[in-house]
């Protein structure tokens, strides 16, 4: 009977570490985002973590008859993205990103994680700057 208790134990610890794996460290998807950076903080009460939104061109209603910009809400865990990007507010950015199923405190707000910046470039004239 004991040895039948350990079993299931074993089988429901297993699942949830499973589920768990699955949930929030699996990537579900990659991709690369382009547009104006409009705020990049370090915020948190427990875990600090880098949060950042992203205005994209274009226009996109929820609702018919009103009008929404397109943002983009993340979160950076590379301590060198980030301190790129504390210096790129109101640029035009192309960041690229991980999503997860879930997010996680120490990870940040965001089940998207940007992990590189692939181009800035500063908005009214044509100069690119290249990511380090």
């Amino acid at each position: 009977m004991r040895r039948f208790v350990l079993m299931i134990v074993g089988i429901i610890v297993l699942v949830i570490a499973v589920f768990i794996a699955y949930r929030y460290y699996f990537v579900f998807g990659r991709g690369v985002k382009a547009g104006e950076l409009n705020f990049f903080v370090q915020k948190g009460y427990v875990f600090k973590t880098y949060e950042g939104r992203l205005i994209q061109t274009g226009y996109r209603s929820k609702q018919p008859g009103s009008l929404q910009s397109n943002e983009f809400e993340f979160s950076v865990v590379d301590e060198k993205v980030a301190q790129q990007l504390m210096t790129s507010s109101g640029k035009f950015v192309q960041l690229h990103y991980k999503e997860y199923l879930g997010a996680i405190p120490w990870r940040g707000f965001s089940n998207f994680i940007v992990d590189s910046i692939v181009n800035i470039t500063s908005i009214g004239n044509d100069q690119q700057f290249p990511p380090n």
